[in-house]
Formats: C-alpha cells, structure tokens, sequence
C-alpha cells in the first residue's frame, strides 16, 4: 500500500510576522485558521479565522510565533502552497501562492483547480 502525503503549506516571514502581531492581541491559545470552501468567482475562496480549537487532524504551521491551522479537508487543495502578506498600495492582505491552482480572480481570494 502507498501512502500519499500532501505537502505541507509554509508562510513567509512577512505572513509569520503579521499573523504573529495578530495573535499577541488575543487570548492565549489562538491561531489563524485557515481554510478552502466553494464559492468565489473562481469556483473555491480561502477563508482566514482565529480560532482557538485544534482538532486532531489539523496541520499546525508554526514560524516565529505564528500560528497556523488547516483542516484535512482544505488541505489537499492548498498544500504545498506558502502564505504570504503584502501590504502595498491596494491594501494589505494575506495571498496564497497556490500551486494547486490552476486560475484565480484578480483579488487573490478564490481560485480554480
């Protein structure tokens, strides 16, 4: 039996910064969660919450205090991926730079497989 393993999903130093500085604010125990559901113009959107319950098949993604849940449904569509966050003169945002995508909309928050 061969057993598949997706990819993990990796931030930036510019995402762990600014997801860092997020979390400081809140409660102990807290962490961006992010997930993929379907919907957007691009047929899935990436959802961003803070949550404070892991369930046991969370990926946890750590980096310089950044916290970071997937669930093992999303998972599969966006491993691999890094999160990043830009701040320019558009606004700030976190982006997923998906290599599982195969289209996405101009905003960056659905996307086609």
């Amino acid at each position: 039996m061969t057993v598949l393993e997706t990819p993990s999903v990796t931030l930036s130093e510019r995402a762990a910064r600014q997801i860092s500085k997020i979390l400081s604010r809140e409660p102990g125990g807290t962490a961006l969660r992010i997930s993929v559901s379907g919907g957007g113009c691009s047929g899935f959107q990436y959802g961003f919450d803070l949550d404070t319950t892991r369930t046991p098949d969370d990926m946890v993604v750590e980096r310089d205090g950044a916290i970071v849940l997937i669930d093992s449904v999303s998972l599969p569509y966006i491993g691999g991926a890094e999160v990043d966050f830009v701040d320019d003169l558009i606004g700030q945002s976190f982006q997923i730079h998906n290599p599982n995508a195969t289209a996405s909309c101009g905003c960056g928050t659905s996307f086609s497989i």
